[in-house]
């Protein structure tokens, strides 16, 4: 029975076949032979499609289909054809019942499918022009052995057209397979194995026997002149691009090999090629596998589809879907990374991880390890020993040959160009003031407290202070331990500052000395070099000053401050011209040693200097205030001076004295006022601010910036700075009046006594 329906469905296939060819034959034309290889290629291409297990990407629907027949028709100019079949559709599809096709829909869709596939408009019904693209895959063949698509009506053990075999008497099956291998060998000029290995070779970089390497298209093709499917040259195409990758990448880490050590690679751009040869040896790997496959092909088709060790360019792609994805990936990041180094290159590779995909995040978190290393411990290494062993500039911190008194504010300085962008700006600064600390007490105190600072605060973070122990993705580890040693080191360092250098004495010190604040050691200064001032600035002895000025300290209670202190103590002559007495010159100086001269610079002792200036000649308006009151106070004139004048002479010379009583107390009003204002105003509310915020400083920066904020709200609130020079003019006018009255005192004094001595 079963032998009769086979039969019956070859017979069924054949006239199909051949009333499909008789239609377009022309009366001259011979009829249509079956022996013929025309038939027997029509009739093995009909078994194909039959066989065919793919199933529409469309919904089922015979109307609609139906309609897009008669569309194409229509648009390509055959309109009464367009019609003729829209009355034949009409007719077939008002058939039901017995004898009539269930499947309408099946059979206009195989119909318009065979259509659409031809490539010519000859006579013929060439089997080799229809569906070239139509490849099976290797399932696909492996489950034709157990499932055939028969068309027929409805008898018994068939359902809508389509009957299941489950036997093969006969071996039919057999013989069909090798038929369609007679088939595809026709059809191709090369087989499948010899592409395989080719695009294998193309893949490592290496030329195969057809396909190769073209510098024109810049990549690997298959010549035109290999007779191939279509849908296989672009299959090889396709999967060679996993070969053009390769090239970039293995070019990459060859040139950047060939020019190490130059300073351009550097040790962040050596990691990331070592971490990409990781890469290509694992690929390396799954090649090797991959050819063995290949070596160890069966050559029967019958055996191919049945095998599954056998490799397909299909199954090759398969194999290569996640390889491609990683070279891909790392053709990216090389032309990223080419003109990169350091801390610039990790950053560019870190914004490549920020992947949903799991694939390439893993990858770019195992990559990331290995390039940021070297970084990572140039951050340890800085952090914990203040060590910049930054040979090929990669580091986001820079080192600059300075002063000893310069290291803290110009030695070390973030590069914002090498600031890799998983590290924050705020990291970065505390990074860089930590290993400043480190080498600050290092080079300037001359301290190796920090070493158990850090070794603290290591322990603290639970990690030691050896070698890898940070790493990519550890990012609250490196800030632990940042703020562990910066807050260790720092505490160390204010301790050196406070306690072994004295730094609140010594600011104390310049606030009494060279801000006046000593008031009994100041006023003797002005007594005792006040004839030596007087005199012009080019005849006065530097070292006589000096030696007034020990005189003035021996005499105060500033001899029992610490002699440390006073020995800081100068005297200074400004650059005088001529003309410039000895008050216009004067001034004191204090010498700020290291490591005090980080806080007390050049630019800050002029600003002192200048505020000195400005207190000195308040002073010394003050003294001449005084002096002219000696001179000037009533028992001291009216006593005995006038008694042998005449009366209207004496009146006269009461009147003028009166007028400059007037005077000078105004004088002597502004002066004290401003004085005032300036001791008590300024300098001491300044100066107890300025002590607050030393008590909270936590390092040397809040150090440096409470003391600058000192020292400009005393400029500013002196009237000293930018926005009051024009006051600050006006004063030093009224200061230069008072003098001038001072010395018209005196001459009006020294003239009383010689009218009073003729």
């Amino acid at each position: 029975m079963e032998e009769e329906d086979d039969q019956k469905v070859s017979d069924l296939i054949k006239e199909l076949v051949l009333r499909l060819l008789s239609q377009n034959l022309t009366p001259d034309s011979r009829p249509i032979d079956p022996n013929s290889s025309d038939f027997r290629n029509s009739l093995r291409y009909a078994v194909r499609i039959l066989s065919s297990r793919m199933t529409p990407s469309i919904a089922p629907d015979a109307a609609a289909i139906a309609e897009s027949i008669k569309r194409r028709l229509a648009t390509q100019g055959k309109s009464s054809e367009a019609l003729t079949f829209a009355e034949l559709f009409t007719k077939f599809a008002s058939k039901s019942g017995p004898g009539s096709v269930n499947n309408k829909w099946a059979v206009l869709y195989l119909l318009k499918i065979i259509a659409e596939d031809r490539k010519a408009s000859n006579a013929q019904l060439d089997s080799s022009l229809l569906l070239p693209n139509l490849a099976l895959s290797d399932t696909e063949l492996d489950n034709s052995s157990r499932v055939l698509r028969r068309l027929g009506t409805k008898e018994k053990g068939w359902s809508n057209g389509v009957l299941w075999v489950s036997k093969d008497p006969g071996n039919r099956l057999e013989i069909a397979f090798r038929e369609f291998a007679n088939l595809i060998k026709e059809e191709n000029e090369v087989c499948e194995e010899v592409l395989v290995r080719d695009v294998l070779y193309a893949c490592q970089g290496i030329d195969g026997k057809y396909v190769k390497f073209d510098k024109n298209a810049d990549g690997y093709v298959l010549p035109d002149s290999v007779k191939v499917p279509r849908a296989t040259r672009v299959m090889v195409r396709k999967l060679c691009e996993l070969g053009w990758l390769f090239r970039k990448v293995k070019g990459y880490i060859t040139e950047s090999m060939d020019r190490f050590p130059a300073e351009d690679v550097g040790t962040v751009g050596q990691a990331f090629c070592a971490a990409l040869q990781d890469e290509l040896s694992e690929y390396y790997k799954l090649l090797a596998v991959l050819e063995g496959q290949s070596m160890n092909s069966i050559p029967l088709v019958l055996e191919k589809a049945c095998s599954e060790n056998y490799l397909s360019l299909r199954r090759l792609s398969v194999w290569f879907a996640e390889p491609t994805v990683k070279m891909r990936l790392m053709a990216v990041l090389v032309d990223k990374c080419r003109v990169l180094r350091g801390g610039a290159m990790a950053g560019a590779i870190h914004l490549h991880a920020q992947h949903g995909d799991p694939l390439v995040h893993d990858f770019m978190r195992r990559l990331l390890k290995r390039v940021c290393s070297p970084l990572f411990e140039m951050v340890r290494s800085w952090v914990l020993e203040g060590e910049l062993e930054d040979i090929f500039a990669e580091y986001f911190i820079v080192g600059q040959p300075v002063k000893v008194e310069s290291l803290w504010r110009d030695g070390y300085r973030l590069h914002a160009g090498m600031l890799p962008s998983f590290i924050s700006q705020s990291l970065a600064q505390r990074i860089l003031r930590t290993g400043k600390s480190i080498n600050f007490l290092r080079v300037c105190c001359e301290d190796r407290g920090w070493a158990d600072a850090a070794t603290e605060a290591a322990t603290a973070a639970g990690m030691t202070t050896r070698r890898g122990g940070l790493g990519y993705g550890e990012t609250d580890s490196l800030e632990t331990l940042v703020d562990e040693a910066a807050k260790r080191i720092d505490k160390h360092l204010l301790e050196v500052i406070y306690k072994q250098y004295k730094f609140k004495e010594h600011c104390l010190a310049i606030k009494r000395y060279l801000l006046l604040g000593q008031g009994d050691f100041v006023q003797y200064l002005m007594d005792i070099v006040g004839p030596e001032l007087s005199e012009p600035a080019n005849t006065i002895s530097t070292f006589k000053l000096a030696g007034l000025l020990e005189t003035a300290i021996r005499s105060s209670n500033a001899q029992y401050d610490d002699r440390d202190i006073l020995d800081r103590l100068r005297v200074k002559m400004m650059p005088h011209e001529t003309g410039d007495i000895g008050w216009d010159v004067f001034s004191l100086e204090y010498d700020a040693r290291v490591p005090l001269d980080t806080v007390f610079t050049e630019s800050v002792m002029a600003m002192y200097l200048i505020i000195f200036n400005f207190l000195w000649k308040l002073r010394r308006v003050e003294h001449a205030l005084i002096g002219a009151w000696k001179i000037m106070k009533p028992n001291c004139i009216t006593s005995h001076s006038f008694t042998k004048l005449q009366r209207a002479v004496k009146f006269q010379l009461l009147s003028t004295l009166r007028r400059c009583q007037v005077l000078w107390d105004g004088m002597n009003h502004f002066v004290t006022n401003l004085q005032y204002y300036i001791m008590f105003e300024v300098l001491e509310v300044s100066w107890s601010d300025f002590s607050s915020e030393m008590e909270v400083a936590k390092d040397l920066d809040d150090l440096l910036a409470a003391h600058e904020k000192y020292l400009h709200s005393i400029v500013e609130k002196s009237l000293l700075g930018e926005s009051s020079q024009t006051l600050c003019k006006s004063l030093f006018v009224l200061f230069d009046l008072i003098l001038r009255f001072r010395s018209h005192t005196d001459r009006l004094y020294e003239g009383i006594c010689e009218l009073q001595a003729r």
